[in-house]
């Protein structure tokens, strides 16, 4: 029944995706007309429901499609994360909501999507010209989709988060209110501007403490330079620090299973590392650098020759991601104090191409580069890609980047119901953006139109939403107790 499904949404995937280049080719005037005419054909209050499919897949059953292709003896460990709280579910169930969003009203416009635009994978990193940004910063689901389901998947994770922190049905409301209003209004200034302001448009953090800075309280100001000077000090440098230690002259990553286990302790232990061995990974390794530096920008491809990794550990992150390959490589450049931390992180198929399409990238890891240069102002400048065999010897698909710079993230387990709100509306605006960057803005504008029409109806699916994920976690829960 899943094959068939997935055969079923295949070719709804190339009907859409023909559709689409269509309109391609549309000046600004002929999309606003064509946002126009599509609110008649799918108007913005069908967007407010959410229905069981009498088709719906077994939410279970899709999880486990996702676990044969996984570490299995990480598998449990992902399974112990999601079963944390409908919110931690909601963070590893992008197959499940990409396959019920397929059932929902689309208007055919497509854009770059995120795949898991969940309010936790926004957040602030630096720039290479050393500013503080706030943008999207998970990209292992991009794909060309629908803008809707972005957007919706959004919102859903605004009224999960605030549920879990126990606010009221009203703060609830305004965050997701605030958060479709954002995206609906700056996708309306964006159809105004040209492309070249549209593509270097961006949220620099400085600028917008600055703005927030007379309505916030000292106490509020005092967090946010706090804040600020951490994730300043979040660099590789901090990285190596962390993480590694020096033995015999070489840097050697620390162990701290099971989020941080060396390779030479996975020998006997993961599949992974028994089958290879510390020499072959190594010489593996040498191999996927090799690779990777010729995939990336020809301005930071020369720098990369100058340093040599040195070691490799499996560092598990995130909910979702949990049981993927995950790597993270030291390398040294002119000496012990100059370290360089890269993350090498499996990328499987996006959870949109099952319903989408498939991606033109044949290597994932290039799908998910080249979908984060798209969508992001500012993106990470050591972006690449490279190829690594796995226990059988099949060659999976890696991106490389940066393991930390700079990066911070709202602790979203203790923010109160106004920055909840404060953050959501951020996010809508930066969704827009990428949306703005990467698809029909002038279209997708003038089906919003100016009304609140669509806030409305996004609070009212999120809500809808929200309930089904509550119902798919305690399903999930009672499923592990038979394991």
């Amino acid at each position: 029944m899943l094959s068939e499904a997935i055969e079923r949404h295949a070719r709804i995937g190339r009907i859409f995706r023909d559709a689409q280049a269509a309109k391609e080719a549309l000046g600004p005037a002929e999309s606003r007309e064509w946002g126009r005419q599509l609110r008649d054909q799918f108007p913005l209050e069908d967007h407010a429901t959410w229905s069981v499919p009498e088709t719906r897949e077994d939410p279970v059953a899709l999880l486990h499609s996702q676990d044969e292709t996984r570490i299995q003896e990480l598998v449990p460990l992902r399974h112990k994360r999601m079963a944390v709280s409908p919110f931690t579910f909601y963070r590893g169930a992008a197959l499940i909501m990409a396959s019920d969003l397929s059932h929902t009203p689309s208007t055919g416009i497509t854009v770059q999507a995120c795949g898991d635009a969940h309010i936790a994978n926004f957040g602030m990193f630096m720039s290479p010209e050393g500013r503080m940004v706030f943008d999207m910063n998970d990209f292992d689901e991009t794909a060309p989709g629908p803008w809707e389901w972005d957007i919706k998947r959004l919102v859903t994770s605004v009224e999960i988060c605030g549920r879990d922190r126990g606010f009221s049905k009203k703060e609830r409301n305004d965050a997701i209110r605030l958060c479709a209003q954002s995206y609906r209004t700056s996708m309306r200034n964006f159809a105004k501007m040209g492309n070249l302001e549209v593509w270097y448009d961006h949220v620099d953090l400085a600028e917008l403490l600055e703005l927030l800075s007379d309505d916030a309280s000292s106490e509020d100001r005092k967090q946010a330079k706090r804040a600020l000077k951490k994730m300043r000090s979040k660099n590789n440098t901090r990285a190596a620090e962390k993480l590694t230690e020096e033995v015999d002259g070489h840097l050697r990553f620390k162990s701290m299973p099971p989020t941080l286990v060396p390779w030479r302790e996975m020998i006997g232990t993961i599949k992974w590392g028994n089958t290879l061995g510390s020499d072959g990974a190594m010489r593996l390794l040498d191999l996927g650098l090799a690779e990777y530096r010729d995939t990336m920008r020809p301005e930071t491809r020369n720098m990369m020759r100058h340093y040599n990794g040195v070691d490799v550990a499996h560092k598990v992150v995130g909910v979702g991601s949990v049981g993927t390959h995950a790597l993270v490589v030291a390398l040294e450049g002119t000496s012990l104090k100059d370290p360089l931390i890269l993350q090498v992180k499996e990328a499987q198929e996006s959870v949109l191409e099952r319903f989408c399409g498939k991606c033109e990238q044949a290597h994932h890891g290039q799908r998910v580069v080249e979908g984060q240069r798209a969508l992001q102002a500012v993106s990470d400048a050591l972006l690449g890609w490279c190829s690594l065999p796995d226990e059988n010897g099949r060659l999976r698909d890696f991106y490389v980047r940066q393991l930390w710079n700079g990066k911070g993230s709202v602790d979203l387990s203790v923010i109160d119901a106004e920055h909840l709100s404060g953050l959501a509306a951020v996010c809508g605006w930066t969704l827009a953006h990428a949306h703005a960057r990467t698809g029909n803005r002038f279209a997708i504008a003038s089906y919003l139109g100016k009304k609140k029409t669509f806030d409305r109806a996004m609070v009212k699916f999120a809500r809808a939403y929200a309930d089904q994920n509550e119902a798919d976690y305690q399903h999930f829960v009672e499923s592990l107790k038979s394991e």
